[in-house]
């Protein structure tokens, strides 16, 4: 197909970037404008639809024909019909405007106070009883908001909160950081876990001291659980020597269960055979949980609401 190309086009397509990028910027604001021209083929109709002066819609057109070096329209008094090229650009912008136009619903529908979405996140610890309980009361007063939810290691959620990819998440140790806004909502005891045939299976309670000759199972570095292990353990005096790095706190618990060494640990969701889990009294074996979020950036409505709800929820957020 041969389309009527004008001379002294405004822009160069030598495939850089930036040329790319100047020709959306002229392009995106009258987009719309030749979709309704081309639909009624009459630009007073056109201007009248749109509610815009005809001599803007006029204007538009023809800076449109020029930016791009290609005839659109060929004119007919006050009508106009569309040239081959005009058709075929047709075709692209209604399917770019029909994108804009989902994109656009999509944004609203998830800002609505009523129906919209949170994106949340939260610690692999906290999914089996924790999360399910606190989306089930918040449900009670807010039944049609929405959630994306999101399981994953402190660092990694916080990347997520400043990637835009998250609104709010639960995490441990509670964030300390400039671009960030944290607030502590309780603290969860760790236990020693250790084997049910374990030298230590038939104590209550230890020091952490006293393991350490022993073998530990931990999560990878880079997890929170991971550096609130290391931390008790060089107060308790000792680097634990570890046999076992794994991502998630079952999974570690199974370990243990195997024989396989011990580990620090929060409490489980439900009694796991095979296991003991013994309270450390020395040093303080606990880990804070805080709420987290961007620096600055609005909340819609879910949004909010759902962050009140957690915040009210300080030094009640997990079971006793």
């Amino acid at each position: 197909m041969v389309h009527q190309q004008r001379s002294g086009g405004r822009l160069s397509r030598t495939g850089d970037t930036r040329d790319t990028d100047d020709m959306s910027r002229l392009l995106a604001p009258r987009l719309a404008y030749f979709a309704g021209v081309a639909r009624t083929e009459h630009v007073t109709r056109a201007a009248q639809e749109m509610e815009v002066p005809q001599s803007t819609l006029s204007r538009a057109m023809v800076r449109l024909e020029e930016d791009l070096g290609v005839d659109l329209f060929a004119r007919h008094g006050r009508t106009v019909s569309l040239t081959p090229a005009g058709r075929a650009f047709l075709t692209s912008v209604e399917r770019a405007l029909a994108e804009i136009e989902r994109a656009a619903d999509e944004v609203r529908a998830d800002a609505d106070p009523a129906t919209g979405k949170v994106a949340f996140g939260f610690l692999h610890t906290m999914g089996a009883e924790t999360v399910p309980g606190l989306l089930h009361a918040f449900r009670a007063d807010h039944p049609r908001i929405r959630f994306s939810l999101v399981q994953n290691y402190g660092e990694a959620m916080l990347e997520g909160l400043r990637a835009g990819e998250l609104d709010l998440c639960l995490t441990s140790p509670v964030p300390d950081a400039p671009d960030l806004v944290a607030r502590r909502l309780d603290e969860q005891k760790l236990r020693l876990v250790v084997p049910a045939d374990h030298r230590l299976a038939g104590r209550r309670r230890v020091r952490l001291a006293e393991a350490a000759d022993e073998t530990f199972v931990t999560l990878e570095p880079g997890y929170g659980l991971r550096r609130i292990t290391d931390d008790l353990c060089a107060q308790a005096g000792f680097r634990p020597r570890i046999a076992f790095e794994g991502e998630e706190a079952e999974t570690l618990r199974g370990l243990v269960a195997a024989g396989l060494g011990v580990a620090l640990l929060p409490p489980p969701p439900f009694p796991r055979p095979g296991v003991v889990e013994l309270t450390v009294t020395a040093p303080r074996a606990a880990r804070e949980i805080g709420v987290a979020w961007l620096a600055g950036h609005p909340d819609t409505p879910p949004v909010a609401a759902f962050k009140k709800f957690l915040l009210s929820k300080r030094g009640t957020l997990l079971p006793t």
